[in-house]
């Protein structure tokens, strides 16, 4: 989730990775259709919760059932996911139909505590994916790097196996450099495991960073993009078998204020085919209403395993290739804090659909948006 209020750090200019080589392969390029979008009111009541920060979202199609994640931190509300039905007739988003909650639970069976009050034992979710073959559910936490002269959080990110009523049940063995340092080392606070998928089988978990690690370079700046890290899971082992690099793009408004807070990282993504994944990059700066919400076909056929390299800088490495789906820009519609996407069912036509929900940061000012669209191959 991107705090858009309250995160605030300065990014530097400097980034440097003149070795690195980025290619692009001849995919044949899926085409998106926009249909139609409904939102969701705010703070609307279901079963004693407020909806809101709908951070992450799947799709069950045999149920006709989504699971959609919270990223309440247990400030309000427990820590939570919902499932729904969402209601399309004609093709067309006519409504959502919350059917239930179940709180998260730890490996010792508690509910996770309020971030402002118990921060170590806090969690912050934020994608969730639906296993049809062992009727199992996965979810990410980015975790906390917090470090001030009134307090340390260093919590780790996490990707954890539940049952369909939250029930912790494993979760996977994070590599070293996922693991939150008191240096300037590892992951970015809030800039973890925002999005996560399976392969087609379900024999692997791949996830990716929003932000770059430390030791990878600088987060995105109005000039260039950073460098992050996508990382594979082994389903059964739970352990790590590869990372990848992949190149954001720029920070893609000028913060006004100039100087004041901007971002730009990947938010959501989703297994499309062999070595082929739909990225979401999301990026929001300072005197904008709006996000920039861009979709890319990312490729890493012939991206080089950079498992065991301490940093991606000044290496020759080959990257994820990434061609642009989808600049939501260009719809002509507003778009907020999207986090989330799912492939949905089928439309009329036998074409798939694909379904995009929005974190409204449990803010008036935001929104909690469906977005549909029709996926063309």
């Amino acid at each position: 989730m991107r705090k858009l209020v309250f995160t605030i750090f300065s990014i530097s200019i400097l980034f440097s990775c003149s070795n690195l080589r980025q290619e692009s392969h001849n995919n044949t390029i899926p085409q998106l259709k926009f249909i139609n979008t409904i939102e969701i009111p705010f703070n609307q009541g279901f079963k004693s919760t407020k909806i809101g920060g709908l951070s992450g979202i799947d799709y069950d199609k045999k149920k006709n059932l989504y699971y959609i994640i919270c990223d309440e931190r247990s400030q309000e509300n427990l820590s939570r996911f919902y499932t729904a039905k969402i209601n399309m007739t004609g093709d067309q988003l006519k409504a959502i139909d919350f059917q239930e909650t179940h709180t998260l639970k730890n490996q010792h069976g508690k509910t996770f505590g309020n971030w402002l009050t118990t921060p170590d034992t806090s969690v912050d979710p934020e994608d969730i994916r639906y296993n049809p073959k062992s009727n199992t559910l996965i979810w990410s936490s980015e975790g906390a790097r917090v470090i001030t002269a009134a307090k340390t959080v260093l919590q780790n990110p996490s990707i954890n196996f539940m049952d369909l009523n939250g029930n912790f049940t494993d979760k996977v063995v994070l590599p070293v450099n996922l693991e939150m340092q008191k240096d300037q080392r590892g992951p970015r606070n809030n800039g973890t495991l925002e999005g996560i998928t399976f392969d087609k089988k379900y024999k692997n978990i791949y996830t990716a960073l929003e932000e770059p690690l430390f030791n990878d370079g600088n987060p995105s700046t109005i000039s260039t993009g950073g460098l992050i890290r996508f990382y594979k899971f082994n389903s059964t082992t739970r352990r790590n078998t590869a990372q990848y690099g992949y190149k954001l793009e720029p920070i893609a408004r000028e913060p006004n204020p100039k100087g004041t807070f901007g971002v730009n990282g990947v938010a959501a993504i989703q297994y499309y085919k062999k070595n082929q994944f739909l990225v979401l990059e999301r990026s929001y700066s300072t005197g904008t209403q709006a996000c920039t919400i861009k979709l890319f076909l990312c490729d890493f056929k012939k991206a080089t395993n950079v498992k065991n390299y301490d940093s991606l800088l000044n290496q020759t490495v080959e990257l994820a290739s990434k061609k642009l789906v989808l600049n939501m820009e260009d719809l002509g519609i507003f778009t907020d804090n999207i986090e989330g996407l799912t492939f949905g069912p089928k439309l009329a036509n036998g074409n798939r659909s694909l379904i995009f929900i929005s974190d409204n940061n449990f803010s008036a000012t935001q929104k909690t948006q469906i977005l549909l669209f029709e996926f063309v191959e």
